[in-house]
């Protein structure tokens, strides 16, 4: 075993070890409850999917909760549900990531279980089989969704040469067509010690749980990881728009306008834009979407909401490894034409863009936005996906330094984002357009899923700390 480095800040301390074979392990230790919490990442999401492959890493993903080598495929979710635990997996465009919480006691239990997910899956054909009925079953209930349909085909029309255009479940030609041996072979490729990370946060003892770890995942060899090169976005040149119709009873709204990755300047003044805009939500991806934000005195809750045009309106900006989207999602109200609705949403975005936010608009964001930093780090759970998550996508080392880049940014830092990102060049535009009972499939639509991370959905109680 090969200690790399090891950090103790005010913020978080985190001991950090790479093991011989290349496993990144993060421990930190928490002794508010005997709990532990364990996540295994992987740097590999939809981003990295080859042509014809697109849905192969969420469904290696599914494959994986089907039984190893030494744990039959029907005793999978017993080892950590007789704890009491809970446990999970879920694939986006930069990672895939599986989790178990539970009492501290079942700490050797958790790290087996992600040494056999790592080296032994099976890969029985017929699950392989079984799993591809589910995921197009998945795909189809996304399609029938008329919001999550408009998210996806925004994003396919938002990018048209990075691989983040593509729907994380996958496009239904490529998932009839792949094979055992394809979703085997991506399963090798990528599934090494050297491609991951590995986070244990908990009631624990460090020197302790480093040598579990170095007696589970110590054996097994690295792999050669090769990546293909990704087509770097061109600048987009004029707005692009999309409108999708089909029997039903709502209408939606989706603006998209290109968004910097985490690591870029004006990720942050970005941030801080959107909590002005339609409240603030963190950057929590696990967590930070199950808690509405504060709406009230949000710019376009107030321009859409409060005036009966929309009956909601929510942004949405995470932090990813390159550069994604900033969307505005809006809900019509009965009768309202989406023309009226884009006009206002569009009349308040242009005001942002030429005239910047308030010092109290700026002073209530970061307010808002520290709190839910706050919030949203709540158990141990939370806290060691945002070690792993940020790990995949830049550094876990940026945890300790978020409320200061939230709480340093600037209202010239704002404007000059808003105005450098919210122009009719950068955007895109969705529609969804309901028609009547009867009416007909109206325009073509597309195949596939929204944009978000796709979980597993396994059950278990999530524990909180």
């Amino acid at each position: 075993m090969a200690t790399l480095e090891r950090s103790a800040t005010v913020d978080v301390n985190v001991s950090e070890e790479v093991l011989d074979n290349g496993l990144r392990v993060l421990i930190q230790e928490m002794h508010t409850a005997p709990l532990a919490s364990v996540w295994c990442w992987y740097r590999v999401g939809s981003k990295d999917e080859p042509t014809g492959q697109t849905g192969v890493s969420h469904w290696v993903e599914h494959m994986n909760f089907k039984g190893t080598t030494n744990i039959p495929r029907d005793k999978v979710k017993g080892i950590i549900e007789q704890f009491g635990g809970y446990w999970n997996g879920y694939t986006w465009i930069d990672q895939t990531t599986y989790t178990e919480t539970a009492i501290r006691d079942a700490l050797d239990r958790m790290l087996f279980i992600e040494a056999e997910r790592m080296a032994n899956c099976l890969y029985n054909p017929a699950d392989c089989e079984s799993e591809r009925t589910v995921i197009i079953s998945e795909l189809q209930g996304g399609e029938n969704d008329p919001d999550t349909l408009l998210d996806q085909e925004l994003t396919a029309i938002a990018f048209k040469a990075h691989p983040y255009r593509h729907p994380t479940i996958g496009w239904l030609s490529d998932l009839q067509a792949m094979t055992r041996e394809d979703l085997y072979a991506y399963y090798r490729r990528f599934y090494v010690p050297n491609n991951a990370t590995l986070v244990i946060v908990g009631d624990v003892d460090t020197k302790e749980a480093m040598r579990g770890v170095a007696r589970h995942f110590g054996g097994i060899a690295p792999g050669e990881v090769v990546r293909r090169p990704h087509t770097r976005e061109p600048e987009q040149l004029g707005e692009r728009r999309v409108t999708l119709s089909r029997e039903a009873t709502t209408a939606y709204l989706k603006l998209g306008y290109h968004a910097p990755a985490v690591g870029d300047p004006d990720f942050f003044p970005m941030l801080v834009l959107d909590a002005v805009l339609t409240g603030a939500k963190g950057i929590n991806l696990w967590a930070s979407f199950r808690t509405p934000p504060p709406q009230r005195s949000a710019r376009l809750y107030r321009a859409l909401v409060d005036t009966g045009l929309a009956s909601s309106v929510m942004g949405g900006l995470v932090p990813t490894a390159e550069p994604f989207l900033y969307t505005i999602s809006c809900t019509a109200t009965a009768g309202t034409p989406l023309a009226k609705l884009e006009e206002a949403a569009l009349a308040d975005l242009d005001a942002v863009r030429r005239h910047g936010i308030t010092a109290a608009e700026r002073d209530k964001a970061v307010h808002q936005l520290r709190a839910r930093l706050v919030f949203e780090n709540d158990s141990v759970t939370n806290i060691a996906h945002q070690l792993g998550y940020f790990e995949t996508i830049a550094s876990w080392r940026l945890l300790p330094t978020l409320q200061e880049r939230i709480e340093s940014v600037t209202l010239d830092e704002v404007a000059a984002t808003a105005a450098a990102r919210l122009t009719a060049l950068n955007r895109t535009v969705g529609r969804f357009e309901p028609l009547a009972a009867g009416a007909g499939a109206g325009a073509p639509v597309g195949q596939g899923a929204g944009a978000g991370p796709i979980s597993i959905g396994h059950g278990g109680t999530e524990t909180q700390s």
